[in-house]
């Protein structure tokens, strides 16, 4: 796979939870859990399942830092 994005981070598929049009995908990499936002579709089509290796590919013009 080739892509332009830099920040790619291989882990673990931890849990898939489909909603009425949309899933969450949870991975783990390497004991932080990132969560994907996907549609139902996408899981279905890429075959997604707890225990299958896969990458979080993260993509964004922001980042926010926060305190109280």
């Amino acid at each position: 796979m080739k892509i332009s994005a830099r920040n790619v981070l291989k882990g673990t598929i931890v849990d898939v939870v489909k909603g009425t049009t949309t899933a969450h995908v949870r991975i783990d990499v390497g004991g932080a859990i990132v969560t994907a936002s996907i549609t139902n579709e996408s899981v279905d089509d890429l075959g997604l399942k707890k225990g299958q290796t896969a990458s979080a590919i993260i993509k964004s013009s922001d980042v926010m830092v926060a305190i109280d």
